[in-house]
């Protein structure tokens, strides 16, 4: 339960917390951050989040379990390379060591081999453009879109995972570190399989002046954020992280056609109970 959004232009779900309103949990990402301040220096966190998206697709939920980390001194590139590498391994321990299940199951995982393919924004904007789908830059990419650049990727490189970085600062959220010599950028990156986006990063903007103008460029009151930007002002190191869906990684990871399958009792939009 918390005060404020954490995910600048998600939609949130409102609770009555005894006289006051809350929301439940999008993401740890604004306590992530508060923990470098610290001294907590490497951080992680698998629990619940809670979107209310209006998304009905095969690969959208409203309640999911997010992988999230937080490193003090490490930047986007290096964000990248510890997710890799997480993914790497999961897909090679549960080929080795769960053979029974993965048979039962009828599928053989294909283990990515590090370091993914990096597809700059621009790239990807003009690879859809070229094949149909025009974008204007700036917009996120429809689904579309994400399914013409997935067929290239598997055509060019033979591979499933691959980051799309260098995306435009205003489609992020306000934490995002923009580029230095070009702040319409931003150093931000989505994992994507195929047309499905696993994750999604950055490296995070630690200068608390910096962090309250770009709240208040997104629409947001930084007086709404005044306990996370608190800390902030006693020495915030730089530092980057991401948040991995675990049911989308499930899904990639056993081929299984629709996001519901993974979890017990999904809840989507039209689904509350059981």
């Amino acid at each position: 339960v918390v005060a404020t959004a954490t995910e600048g232009g998600t939609a949130l779900f409102p609770i009555t917390y005894f006289e006051r309103e809350a929301f439940l949990n999008q993401s740890p990402q604004l306590f992530k951050q508060m923990l470098m301040s610290a001294g907590f220096d490497r951080v992680f966190e698998i629990g619940p989040i809670f979107r209310a998206e209006e998304h009905d697709t095969r690969k959208h939920l409203n309640e999911v379990t997010s992988i999230d980390i937080e490193a003090s001194f490490t930047d986007h590139n290096q964000a990248m390379q510890i997710l890799e590498r997480l993914v790497t391994h999961v897909y090679t321990e549960i080929s080795t060591q769960a053979k029974n299940t993965l048979k039962e199951l009828k599928t053989t995982p294909k283990i990515p081999e590090p370091p993914f393919e990096r597809l700059k924004y621009t790239e990807a904007i003009e690879i859809a453009t070229t094949r149909g789908e025009e974008l204007v830059w700036g917009e996120d990419l429809t689904t579309a879109a994400e399914t013409i650049i997935a067929e290239v990727i598997n055509e060019t490189t033979n591979t499933d995972h691959y980051f799309i970085i260098d995306w435009p600062t205003e489609t992020k959220p306000f934490y995002a570190m923009p580029q230095e010599t070009k702040p319409e950028i931003s150093k931000a990156f989505d994992l994507m399989h195929r047309n499905i986006e696993l994750s999604s990063g950055a490296q995070r903007i630690h200068n608390t002046e910096q962090l309250t103008e770009r709240i208040k460029e997104q629409g947001l009151e930084p007086e709404d954020f005044k306990s996370y930007l608190q800390p902030f002002k006693y020495g915030m190191p730089p530092h980057a992280g991401w948040g991995l869906g675990l049911e989308r990684l499930l899904m990639t990871l056993l081929n299984i056609e629709n996001i519901r399958n993974t979890v017990l009792f999904p809840r989507d939009r039209k689904r509350l109970s059981p």
